[in-house]
């Protein structure tokens, strides 16, 4: 483990273009590996809209292999910025099986692997599963040259357990690619209640496993929403160490101190004092009175 590790965030609007989606997205890499980013993390589904929005067959139009095309361009920038892409993509499987999938790509270019949405929502706005098959490959982590890393997707981030499993197999850094924002009739409360409930929920994963969080937004109207940006860096403990804005496009590197974990995680020791022969129960949907006796 390198005792310090520079991240990036790419915060951007899109187009409905996936190439200049792709070429812009090229450009803020540079960006923050010009800045001295090492592990650079791009926003969910960053070569389209955000096309959830509706259900409509066109959009499966977007997909792609992965490995392939997208990967190919990001892998040459890997390799020659010597920088880790963390790269949210439409992901087609097969004919009729589609995901949505985070790939890593190493410094050298090489490719490291992929994790695929566990937490798939249907919601107004939100109708993923229309579109993507629930992930069958497990929560990952990828050994980067510089940090191991866990990377989850959006609605992940609601769910403790996802945090804690990939925490458990040695990352040192969660990343969660992400697009979400407030409808626009909404009410400023309502926006506010919701961000703060966001970040929170991510920042006690920095405090329960005792990691650094960085979480990684899309900014901008797209249709009936509001993204609202904001992405955020938060450290072993939670506390916010970075917060983009929630309207302007940014790019922003922080170098983190990953000793912080080992310090954090000694003096509140979380992880020490896990009760785990007593979380049989948590595989349950929902404990019903009949099986409390």
């Amino acid at each position: 483990m390198n005792q310090n590790v520079k991240v990036g965030i790419v915060q951007t609007t899109c187009t409905a273009s996936k190439e200049e989606n792709l070429a812009k997205a090229i450009v803020k890499v540079k960006e923050a590996a010009s800045k001295g980013a090492e592990i650079i993390c791009l926003q969910e589904l960053f070569t389209s809209l955000y096309f959830c929005d509706v259900e409509d067959y066109d959009n499966f139009l977007l997909a792609e292999s992965i490995p392939g095309p997208s990967t190919a361009a990001l892998s040459e920038v890997a390799k020659d910025l010597n920088v880790v892409i963390i790269a949210s993509l439409f992901e087609k499987r097969t004919q009729g099986l589609y995901h949505n999938t985070t790939a890593v790509i190493d410094a050298d270019g090489s490719y490291l692997g992929k994790y695929r949405k566990m937490h798939i929502p249907d919601d107004p706005g939100y109708y993923e599963k229309f579109y993507f098959a629930p992930g069958d490959i497990g929560y990952k982590v990828f050994k980067t040259k510089y940090a191991t890393i866990g990377v989850l997707i959006c609605w992940d981030q609601w769910y403790p357990e996802a945090a804690r499993i990939t925490s458990l197999m040695g990352a040192e850094i969660l990343f969660f690619p992400t697009a979400i924002g407030w409808a626009s009739s909404q009410d400023i409360d309502t926006n506010t209640e919701q961000y703060n409930a966001w970040q929170t929920i991510q920042r006690s994963h920095a405090v329960a496993n005792g990691v650094y969080v960085v979480s990684v937004n899309r900014v901008g109207d797209e249709g009936h929403m509001k993204f609202w940006g904001g992405s955020f860096i938060a450290n072993p403990f939670g506390s916010v160490l970075y917060q983009a804005s929630h309207k302007e496009e940014e790019v922003y590197v922080h170098e983190l101190d990953m000793t912080k974990s080992d310090r954090y995680r000694t003096h509140w020791p979380f992880l020490r004092d896990r009760r785990i022969d007593s979380y049989a129960p948590i595989t349950k949907r929902y404990i019903d009175a009949e099986d409390q006796d």
